[in-house]
């Protein structure tokens, strides 16, 4: 049976279904509902916009792209972005998709909350970033049909998103605030955790090891 949700198809392959059961074993509801709306949301951004993404791989980038605020890929303390981009590209390599097609997931899962550059880029990268400025943000709610819009949420509910969202973000970078120099997360710790202070571009000039 296809699934359709607000006049999206959820693309029915072998490695969709495998993505939507990792992540609804792996992580939890908040994550879960909240990759699907992501997958929405991009669908229909992509089609207002005239892009036209694979639907697939578009998927997979979406349901992988905060995997990292729960599980960790590697050892190596990096960006959160960067452990749901490895997941993701592991993911496809495993399944014997093309590199282009893990290098193109990857560069949307690693990119998805970095202000401007996805926009420039392929449509499977544009789109991820549009779905999750949507969801996290409220962009684009304006130009959504208040009917496909109503039928997201009630198929994905959002419970008490914004306080669940953010403590997520909290719990996943807490540990490894290093990695959020440069990054909107760091405007997560300096909010919620007490003694936190980023690291400024301007602090690391100053502080580098040269004369003058």
């Amino acid at each position: 049976m296809t699934d359709i949700i607000a006049g999206v198809e959820i693309p029915g392959t072998p490695a969709v279904a495998e993505a939507t059961d990792f992540l609804r074993d792996r992580t939890n509801p908040l994550l879960f509902h909240h990759s699907r709306r992501v997958f929405l949301f991009s669908s229909l951004h992509a089609r207002e916009l005239g892009l036209r993404p694979d639907a697939e791989l578009l998927y997979i980038a979406a349901m992988f792209h905060d995997t990292g605020l729960l599980i960790p890929f590697s050892g190596a303390r990096q960006r959160f972005e960067l452990d749901g981009a490895d997941h993701a590209r592991a993911f496809l390599r495993d399944r014997g998709f093309s590199r282009q097609a893990g290098d193109t997931v990857w560069t949307a899962i690693a990119l998805h909350s970095t202000p401007g550059i996805p926009g420039r880029m392929g449509p499977e990268i544009a789109a991820t970033n549009y779905g999750v400025l949507t969801d996290a943000v409220g962009w684009g709610l304006d130009r959504l049909d208040d009917g496909r819009l109503a039928e997201i949420v009630a198929a994905h509910p959002r419970g008490d998103f914004k306080k669940e969202f953010l403590q997520a973000f909290v719990d996943g970078l807490k540990d490894r605030p290093d990695t959020t120099y440069g990054t909107v997360n760091a405007d997560v710790l300096e909010h919620f955790v007490p003694g936190f202070r980023r690291t400024s571009m301007v602090q690391r000039v100053l502080d580098a090891p040269w004369p003058r």
